[in-house]
């Protein structure tokens, strides 16, 4: 069990996350008193993409070979088309993903987010949601797709869009406090 606001939670994205998808769970989880680090593939700042063009830029705290699992109880995974289809060819990206699957701790991913727990084979036979142009991809990784607001299957979150980032977050401070859960490694 864990209290929010001793909770590290981290990040992980690079250019074109969708902007609301990474800084609605940053700026909500940090108000709750949780520690938020952002890890992106060299360290560098990140771009994101605001509905229709590009955004504002977010700051990285660590590069992805600096990312330590254990250091944090929770993953959290925005979407934007480009970033997640970007942070799945990065093997130490999907590493990451892999281990935090395998410790049990809380990973949430929304809309294209998914695609990352796909690439870490961590769908299988789990109940999942995405943007809906995910069903396939999701259903093809063995995972059974559903078209609701948020999902969870044994601390893995996952929900559909920016609209739905309310009920996201409070997901996973509710996962959090529930502390590990036993799964399947990927």
């Amino acid at each position: 069990m864990t209290d929010i606001a001793d909770a590290k939670i981290l990040i992980m994205a690079t250019d074109g996350f969708e902007q609301s998808e990474l800084e609605v769970p940053r700026d909500k989880l940090k108000e709750v008193g949780a520690t938020v680090h952002v890890a992106t593939p060299d360290g560098a700042d990140i771009m994101g993409w605001d509905k229709k063009d590009w955004g504002r830029k977010a700051t990285s705290d660590k590069s992805l070979e600096d990312v330590s699992i254990d250091d944090y109880e929770a993953l959290v995974l925005p979407g934007g088309q480009i970033n997640p289809d970007i942070l799945r060819t990065k093997p130490a990206a999907v590493q990451i993903v892999r281990d935090f699957v395998a410790s049990g701790k809380v990973v949430a991913a929304i809309c294209h987010g998914p695609w990352m727990l796909i690439e870490a084979d961590a769908v299988k036979g789990r109940k999942v949601t995405s943007w809906p142009s995910l069903q396939t991809d999701l259903r093809n990784a063995g995972g059974e797709w559903v078209d609701q607001q948020v999902v969870t299957a044994n601390g893995i979150v996952t929900s559909r869009k920016p609209d739905d980032l309310d009920a996201f977050v409070s997901k996973i401070i509710e996962e959090l406090r529930e502390g590990r859960h036993h799964r399947d490694a990927a």
